[in-house]
C-alpha cells in the first residue's frame, strides 16, 4: 500500500512544518470518504501510533482517503511541546481538514474527523468551526479537558509522592501554572497556554448535520458501555444529534507498558463508518 509522508506549512500560527502520512483509497476501490486522524495528548499519542497506523491503512483498503497530522510540538512536526497551545493544535486539524478537502475534492463522500482520547476533543471543536457537514469518529473519548488536565497533575503529584515531597504538590502545580511557568511532567514541558486550553474544552454536541459513531474499549465481553459515555449519548441524543455508541473489549492501548493491538476495534470502527448513513 502506497503511504505519502510529506510536510505542511501553515499559512498563520506558529512557523515550522506539520509531518503528515497520507493514506489514499485502495486502486479500484470506490470513494466512501475522507478522514483526518487527531491524536491523543503527549505519551499517549506515541503508545497509539500502532493502531493508528493499522487503522488507516484498514480504511484505505476501503476506499477511505486518511490524513495523520502530528500537531504542532508532536512527533516529528515543528516546535517543542512546552511551546505549543490548544489555539495551535485546532488550527494544525483545520490545516489538516482543507489539504485533505482540497486533494479529495468529491463532496458526495463523506468527511470525517477521527480522534483519540483528547484528539476527540480538537476533532469535535473542529468539526463546529468547519462549514461543511463532518462526522465524527471517536476513539475512547475524553469528554472534559479539565477532568484530564487534573489527572496528568497527578501524574507529577504521584512523582514528588514517591520523593516524600506529595504534601501540597497539586496546589504548587497550579500555582505555577497561573503564575506563567510551565511545568515539567513525564518528560513534557505543559505550558500555562496549552494548560488553560485544555481545561477549558469539554465535549460539546457536534452539529446536527454529522452523525458520530463513540467507540470505548472495555474489558468486559458484553459491549456495555460505560455510565459516562451512556450519559454524554444520551444527553446529545436528547439534543436532536445523530449518536451510536458501542463498547468493544481490548486492551487500553494507548496507556499499556508495551505497544498493544486491538484488532476488534479496527473492525467495528470501519462497520460503524460503512453503516453511518443508515437509519
Amino acid at each position: 500500500m502506497t503511504v505519502e509522508a510529506f510536510y505542511l506549512t501553515p499559512g498563520a500560527g506558529p512557523s515550522g512544518r506539520r509531518f503528515c502520512l497520507y493514506y489514499p483509497p485502495a486502486a479500484g476501490m470506490s470513494p466512501r470518504g475522507a478522514v483526518v486522524y487527531i491524536h491523543p495528548f503527549a505519551e499517549e499519542m506515541n503508545k497509539a501510533r500502532r493502531m493508528a497506523a493499522l487503522q488507516a491503512r484498514a480504511m484505505a483498503k476501503s476506499g477511505y482517503a486518511v490524513l495523520q497530522i502530528d500537531l504542532f510540538g508532536c512527533g516529528d512536526s515543528a516546535g517543542d511541546f512546552g511551546e505549543a497551545t490548544w489555539t495551535h493544535w485546532l488550527a494544525d486539524v483545520e490545516l489538516a481538514c482543507d489539504w485533505l478537502q482540497a486533494r479529495r475534492k468529491d463532496e458526495s463522500v463523506d468527511f470525517w474527523l477521527w480522534g483519540l482520547r483528547t484528539g476527540c476533543l480538537l476533532a469535535a471543536q473542529a468539526a463546529a468551526r468547519r462549514s461543511r457537514p463532518c462526522n465524527l469518529l471517536l476513539w475512547q473519548p475524553v469528554v472534559s479537558g479539565k477532568q484530564f488536565l487534573q489527572q496528568f497533575l497527578r501524574l507529577k503529584v504521584a512523582g514528588e509522592a514517591l520523593a516524600g515531597e506529595s504534601k501540597g504538590a497539586m496546589a504548587r502545580l497550579r500555582e505555577q501554572l497561573a503564575q506563567g511557568c510551565p511545568v515539567e511532567i513525564g518528560g513534557y514541558l505543559l505550558s500555562p497556554a496549552l494548560a488553560e486550553g485544555l481545561e477549558m474544552a469539554e465535549l460539546a454536541a457536534p452539529p446536527a448535520a454529522g452523525r458520530v459513531e463513540w467507540l470505548e474499549l472495555s474489558g468486559r465481553m458484553d459491549g456495555i458501555l460505560s455510565p459516562v459515555a451512556k450519559a454524554k449519548i444520551d444527553q446529545w441524543r436528547a439534543a436532536g444529534s445523530c449518536v451510536r455508541g458501542s463498547a468493544v473489549a481490548g486492551p487500553a492501548f494507548w496507556q499499556t507498558v508495551e505497544i498493544a493491538e486491538c484488532p476488534a476495534l479496527i473492525d467495528a470502527s470501519l462497520r460503524a463508518m460503512k453503516s453511518a448513513k443508515q437509519p
